[in-house]
Parts: C-alpha cells; sequence; structure tokens
C-alpha cells in the first residue's frame, strides 16, 4: 500500500468518503432510518461545518500562513487564536460535521457509520504528520498548544 502521509488533499478525501457513503446508502436499504426534518438538520448541520471551515481558514489568512494542508513545513506562524483556541483543527473538524449531515441526509445507518473512518484517516495521515512538522518548526510553543487545545473538540 502506498504511503498516503500528507499525499491526498482532506478535501478529496471527504468527497471520496461522501460518495463512498451514498454507494453504500444506495446499496444496503435494509439500514435505512427514518430522520424527522432530516432536510432542515442536515443543512442546519452542514452549515456549521461549513462555518468552522471558513473561520479556520480565515484565520489562517489573517496569520499569512499557508492554508495548504499538504505542505504544513511551509507554515510560517502559529495560529492559535480564534476558533483555535477551541480545535486544532477546525476546518477537518468542519468537514467531519458536514459527512454527518450527509449522513443524515442520507438517513442510511451504514452510510453514517462510515464517518469515523474520516477521523482514523486524518488522524493518521494527515493530523500527525502536520504535528510532528509543527512541533519541528515551533517547538515548545506548539508543545504547550497541543497540551492546551484538543485535537478535535
Amino acid at each position: 500500500m502506498p504511503d498516503l502521509t500528507l499525499k491526498v488533499p482532506p478535501v478529496v478525501v471527504v468527497f471520496l468518503l461522501a460518495w463512498a457513503m451514498w454507494m453504500v446508502a444506495s446499496f444496503n436499504a435494509w439500514a435505512s432510518l427514518s430522520i424527522p426534518a432530516k432536510e432542515a438538520s442536515a443543512l442546519v448541520t452542514g452549515l456549521v461545518g461549513i462555518a468552522l471551515i471558513v473561520a479556520g481558514a480565515a484565520e489562517f489568512r489573517a496569520a499569512r500562513t499557508t492554508v495548504n494542508p499538504l505542505t504544513p513545513e511551509l507554515a510560517t506562524s502559529m495560529v492559535t487564536k480564534g476558533i483555535y483556541r477551541y480545535s486544532r483543527n477546525p476546518m477537518y473538524l468542519g468537514f467531519l460535521i458536514m459527512l454527518g449531515a450527509w449522513g443524515v441526509f442520507l438517513e442510511n445507518a451504514v452510510a453514517i457509520a462510515l464517518v469515523p473512518v474520516f477521523v482514523a484517516y486524518m488522524n493518521r495521515f494527515q493530523i500527525l504528520p502536520e504535528e510532528k512538522a509543527l512541533l519541528a518548526q515551533f517547538g515548545d510553543d506548539y508543545t504547550h498548544y497541543l497540551e492546551s487545545t484538543p485535537r478535535w473538540v
């Protein structure tokens, strides 16, 4: 298996997993759920996810550091204010919430069960390598940030 570390843009992972969720839902009608107001619930939840992504990206832009998740070693500053006071990865959290919203919209238990795959993939192939690069770049300041701010929530 090829090493996927920092190779696949997170947004591509989101779209691939969303497609997989749709396929699983299509072929596993036995796992259908009935979620009241699914459209409204999915829309509101999805908008929360988008808001987190926008807030995270805006903080990176304000700090004039890279938003490219494939090159964390190019970071020019640590971003620890705004939404980053509450989560070290608000953009990834936003993607996770959007996948959850998609699962609600699909109303399928097997599709929803795939959402944790995103967390596992991101932790292994994206977040841990990013943290390693940022530790090398920012040292003790980043160590303190790791200790004081949760990875997801």
